[in-house]
């Protein structure tokens, strides 16, 4: 087995482990989104606070977004990220081989 597989192996369950321990220590307990700790800290904070403006979409639609189609926009916008990095990744991946056949070539 390569070196290059081994590291990407060995990455891979670091980051299953740093997924999975937390959820196994923790039993039980509420995983919130920096969204609700947020809200609860202003209603502590200033019970009168008052937001500057509304979510562009809620705007749009006249109210709230409903969660599934809230969750929908997140997925999309994961999915970009995704193919944005995986897209640069790749370029660099295929650089490496170009600069490699070509140092080859040139021996």
């Amino acid at each position: 087995m390569s070196k290059d597989k081994k590291v990407v192996i060995i990455l891979l369950i670091i980051v299953i482990l740093m997924a999975v321990i937390p959820l196994a220590i923790a039993k039980g307990a509420e995983f919130g989104g920096s969204d609700d700790a947020g809200s609860v800290m202003v209603e502590e904070i200033n019970g009168k606070y008052e937001p500057w403006f509304t979510p562009v979409l809620e705007t749009a639609l006249g109210g709230e977004i409903p969660g599934e189609v809230e969750s929908l926009v997140f997925c999309i916008q994961t999915g970009i990220g995704v193919g944005i990095i995986a897209f640069f990744m790749g370029r660099f991946v295929e650089r490496k081989k170009h600069m490699k056949e070509e140092n080859h070539d040139c021996n």
